[in-house]
């Protein structure tokens, strides 16, 4: 649990772009993960919607913290194979987005993530769903 919480530790003094986005995570366990973004000014495309890149961006986040979540504990992290992102519906301007993301599979180096992205001021209404693929690999690699 060690190698994990200190790498957790680092992947949060170090992802800029998540905080540039206003991305933050509220839970977390071995594999899952639940993050929270508010949609703002200058997240949008339109005068009211949020542009695809920033739920894109946020999809992305949450299955890779899922699956980081679930390696950390053996000095690994991750990185983006690929990802898929369905949108159902916009986001709009003051929107609370909450982003939950499991692993539904991990092997000896790749594992698979599932997630989903809710309005929680919207009755918690999808939209957006998303898989990912994520290939594991030693910290140092990384620089931690």
């Amino acid at each position: 649990m060690a190698n994990q919480k200190f790498i957790l530790e680092k992947y949060d003094q170090y992802n800029h772009f998540g905080k540039l986005l206003g991305m933050e995570y509220t839970e977390m366990g071995i594999g899952k993960i639940t993050y929270r973004l508010t949609i703002s000014e200058k997240h949008l495309a339109t005068p009211n919607a949020a542009h695809g890149g920033v739920i894109a961006a946020l999809m992305d986040g949450m299955l890779g913290v899922a699956a980081l979540s679930a390696v950390a504990h053996d000095s690994k992290v991750v990185s983006t194979i690929e990802y898929k992102t369905s949108f159902f519906s916009p986001a709009l301007l003051g929107d609370v987005l909450e982003g939950k993301a499991w692993v539904e599979k991990t092997g000896k180096r790749i594992l698979f993530s599932a997630g989903e992205i809710t309005v929680v001021n919207r009755d918690f209404t999808i939209i957006a769903k998303g898989m990912g693929t994520f290939n594991a690999y030693p910290a140092e690699k990384a620089g931690y």
